[in-house]
């Protein structure tokens, strides 16, 4: 199959699914390109303007929807948290990974958390707060945020399926110290949907790192959440703000409206 494009004939050489053709050029030195034949991409009414989805090339992106973090006696609640203002994400959230997963698009999660050791939590950041319990102490659901402890799994109801990679991050951000621009790169992914907690500290430092490495980041403020309202807000804004200077932000209403 040859498809002519620029007066050039760009010879197929594999079909990648959802539309798309890989394919090279013998007459500009073997350069390679993809085509998508799916040319009316989902629009998502979104600010600062709207976002052109290609499912063939996205992925949604769950930060950190733990146990510690959303549910009742976990680290979240013992600094003192009203853990009611993240547990509102837990069902938009589930409407839309039940319908990413309904269409077989990609799907990422992501945990915070550290080795059994604590080799790699850095001596500031098991300090900072002067709470009673830190990271690595024992609380009601096992050690405080450290790998394969109950409280750093993932909630029931948004619980991984086979397949879907799970990233392990010590950090805030998705990208620092794990292997999911890897991940990312050989799935050929260049947009997000990038929903989970906290807004303005793992989704936000996430977003930037994203957009740094040159992926367009879409954020359902329905399906992000802060412990503090104003947090939420002034997180939300950030990401928009200056015509999307990190990426867009819509409602997850939106997204499902568009996608079908």
């Amino acid at each position: 199959m040859v498809y002519e494009c620029a007066r050039k004939r760009w010879h197929t050489i594999r079909y990648t699914g959802a539309g798309s053709w890989s394919a090279f050029c013998p007459s500009v030195g073997g350069a390679s390109v993809n085509f998508n034949s799916n040319h009316d991409m989902p629009s998502i009414t979104a600010e600062p303007y709207a976002y052109e989805l290609d499912p063939a090339h996205c992925a949604l992106l769950i930060i950190d929807m733990q146990r510690d973090f959303l549910e009742p006696d976990g680290f979240g609640e013992m600094l003192g948290n009203d853990v009611s203002q993240l547990r509102r994400t837990i069902e938009p959230n589930r409407r839309l990974l039940a319908a990413w997963r309904a269409k077989g698009w990609n799907v990422i999660h992501t945990r915070e958390g550290h080795r059994p050791d604590l080799a790699d939590l850095p001596p500031c950041k098991k300090v900072r707060g002067k709470g009673e319990r830190t990271i690595g102490d024992h609380g009601p659901m096992g050690r405080i945020l450290i790998r394969g402890e109950a409280g750093h799994d993932i909630i029931p109801e948004l619980y991984p399926a086979p397949g879907e990679p799970v990233i392990d991050k010590p950090g805030k951000g998705a990208f620092f110290a794990t292997d999911l621009h890897a991940i990312l790169q050989h799935q050929n992914i260049r947009q997000l949907i990038v929903t989970g907690v906290t807004t303005e500290v793992c989704v936000n430092t996430t977003v930037r790192e994203a957009n740094d490495r040159g992926y367009d980041c879409l954020v359902p403020e329905d399906c992000v959440g802060s412990y503090y309202p104003e947090f939420q807000e002034a997180g939300l804004k950030m990401i928009k703000a200056q015509g999307g200077i990190f990426g867009w932000v819509t409602h997850s209403d939106q997204i499902l409206a568009a996608v079908g």
